[in-house]
C-alpha cells in the first residue's frame, strides 16, 4: 500500500528471494539488516549495521532498527497467542501469500486454509484490494 501511495513500484518477492531487487531505496541494505537481525552471525549483523549507517546515516539507522524491533515484537505476540489472519485479510491476500511462499513459515499454521470458494472470490476481488484494505483497516472512532 505504501508503494502505491508513493507511486514507487516495489517487488515484494525480494522479502523471501534474495535474487530479486525490491525497488525500495536502499532495499538491499535494509534486507541485509533484517536478515542479520534474525540470524546468528554477529559479524554479518555488524556488516549490515555499518552498510546501513553508511547508506542512510545514524538517525535513519536507528529508525530502521526501531521498525525491525517493533515488527519482531508484534510477530512474537501473534505467534505466542496463535493469532490467525482475519478471514477478509486471508481472502484478499491469498495470492500474494502464495507468491511469497509465506505458508512455509511455521506461524502460517495459525491461519486456517481458505475454502476453494473464498480463494476464487479473493482472486476476483484482487483488482479491488487497495480499496478493500482501506475498508478492512480503516481507523475506528475511539
Amino acid at each position: 500500500m505504501s508503494s502505491e501511495a508513493s507511486r514507487e513500484p516495489v517487488d515484494l518477492r525480494a522479502v523471501t528471494d534474495a535474487t530479486v531487487a525490491s525497488g525500495v531505496a536502499h532495499g538491499e541494505e535494509l534486507l541485509a539488516l533484517a536478515d542479520a537481525l534474525v540470524g546468528e552471525d554477529a559479524a554479518a549483523l555488524e556488516r549490515a549495521r555499518e552498510r546501513l549507517i553508511a547508506a542512510l546515516g545514524p538517525a535513519a539507522f536507528v529508525d530502521a532498527a526501531a521498525v525491525a524491533a517493533n515488527f519482531e515484537r508484534m510477530v512474537r505476540i501473534a505467534d505466542g497467542t496463535g493469532i490467525p489472519l482475519d478471514a477478509p485479510v486471508r481472502m484478499i491476500t491469498a495470492t500474494l501469500r502464495d507468491e511469497l511462499s509465506l505458508g512455509s513459515f511455521r506461524s502460517a499454521a495459525n491461519t486456517p486454509a481458505l475454502p476453494p470458494g473464498q480463494r476464487l472470490l479473493g482472486r476476483a476481488l484482487r483488482p479491488f484490494t487497495r480499496s478493500l484494505m482501506r475498508l478492512v483497516f480503516r481507523r475506528r472512532p475511539a
